[in-house]
């Protein structure tokens, strides 16, 4: 098991503090926190870290690609992903 100081290194070695941060969830929200907990087995801190973390991927690889992300099935199907 891993412990964390109250501080996290970053992924360019600076140290930074940790901030807490109080949120109004719509209940939708809720309940994919809830279930990403069970899924993972994390607590709803690290999963909304994560969240985020690929909430920013998601945003950069839409700008990549002109506004949309496409996903490709194993199937070899395509989806193309729109954030509203």
């Amino acid at each position: 098991m891993t412990t964390r100081s109250a501080a996290e290194v970053t992924t360019t070695g600076e140290a930074r503090a940790l901030v807490k941060v109080t949120v109004n969830l719509t209940p939708r929200a809720v309940d994919a926190l809830d279930a990403g907990c069970r899924r993972t087995r994390d607590t709803k801190t690290d999963t909304i870290n994560r969240a985020l973390v690929v909430y920013h991927l998601v945003l950069e690889l839409m700008e990549r690609s002109g506004g949309s992300l496409i996903l490709q099935n194993p199937d070899g199907g395509v989806d193309r992903v729109h954030l509203l």
